[in-house]
């Protein structure tokens, strides 16, 4: 007995694949949150009463505007930016890639600017606006960066795409040519493994035509 070829599934895109059975999960990974916490869980961080943090001996306080809200803090003066916000606040959309400066999935923006957050301590932004990849936009709300790294499929894996999204973000604002090759200059702090960067170009493209 032979199979009827007519009757095999036709083989989906990546693309049809992801609008059809994880368009919900991408955007999440894309928001920097995870599909079973509400999106103000995520912006806000755990809710606790005083200043949140470990209480170790020598540990001091500072206060980081995270997202748009005021965060009482204790740390060790040697915590870094990224352990502050994945361990103690709990926004994991900030990721741990090389954590010696060199991939980019850490970045952050600071008073508007991006930075390395696994090369910062948290001691040095007392008072500081910080923004990260869940203070950017929500599954039902994206940035148009977000929803231009969506539409033009600019992430795999996913793990480096908050950075990625985070310092395309800060590209906007600063002095930045044209053509595709001067926006790769400026993105080439973050490192791709999956080897999306057309796709990334594009979207960064896309937004800045755009807007």
């Amino acid at each position: 007995m032979h199979d009827d070829p007519q009757s095999d599934p036709i083989n989906p895109t990546r693309r049809e694949f992801l609008r059809n059975t994880g368009g919900t999960a991408a955007a999440a990974v894309i928001a920097g949150t995870a599909p079973v916490a509400s999106s103000a869980a995520w912006q806000s961080g755990p809710a606790t009463a005083g200043a949140e943090g470990p209480s170790l001996e020598g540990a001091v306080p500072i206060t980081l505007r995270v997202n748009g809200k005021d965060r009482q803090l204790r740390v060790e003066p040697r915590t870094t930016l990224l352990d502050c916000l994945r361990e103690t606040l709990s926004l994991t959309g900030t990721k741990k890639g090389c954590d010696h400066g060199q991939c980019g999935a850490c970045t952050v923006h600071v008073d508007g600017r991006r930075v390395l957050s696994c090369l910062s301590l948290a001691l040095m932004h007392d008072g500081e606006d910080i923004t990260t990849i869940e203070g950017l936009g929500t599954p039902e709300a994206l940035h148009p960066m977000q929803a231009a790294f969506l539409a033009h499929d600019a992430y795999q894996c996913g793990y480096c795409t908050c950075g990625q999204i985070m310092s395309a973000v800060a590209l906007l604002k600063e002095p930045c040519g044209p053509d595709d090759a001067a926006v790769k200059e400026l993105m080439s702090g973050n490192i791709c493994r999956c080897g999306a960067y057309p796709n990334i170009v594009a979207a960064i493209q896309h937004v800045r035509k755009s807007t």
